[in-house]
């Protein structure tokens, strides 16, 4: 069921269900910087908010990848290697990650 606001569709809140949440802003920043592997981006993320697990890492790559914001490439390896970065609509949303950052420095430092 989509989430509404006074009875219309909220583009707003469409952009918080692909966005929001703990981990996927600094997913994103980091995909920002380069592909990553799976254990290269778990370690990348902020250990001052504490460590990602496993399985949460996955759910949020599945669900980012479901968005389009990011593509999953794997290579026919033994072991298997499995690469991800940024879309084109992935990296669309870089400048509204810095506007964020910009200002909560601003206003909550």
């Amino acid at each position: 069921m989509e989430q509404t606001y006074e009875g219309l569709d909220c583009p707003t809140l469409k952009a918080m269900k692909v966005i929001g949440g703990k981990w996927k802003i600094p997913i994103i920043f980091n995909l920002s910087q380069k592909t990553h592997r799976f254990g290269e981006l778990k370690r990348s993320l902020c250990p001052a908010e504490g460590s990602i697990t496993q399985q949460m890492l996955s759910k949020q790559l599945k669900e980012l990848e479901d968005d389009h914001m990011l593509k999953r490439k794997v290579f026919a390896e033994v072991p298997p290697r499995v690469e991800y970065s940024l879309t084109e609509k992935g990296r669309q949303v870089l400048p509204v990650i810095t506007a964020l950052y910009n200002w909560s420095t601003k206003h909550l430092a």
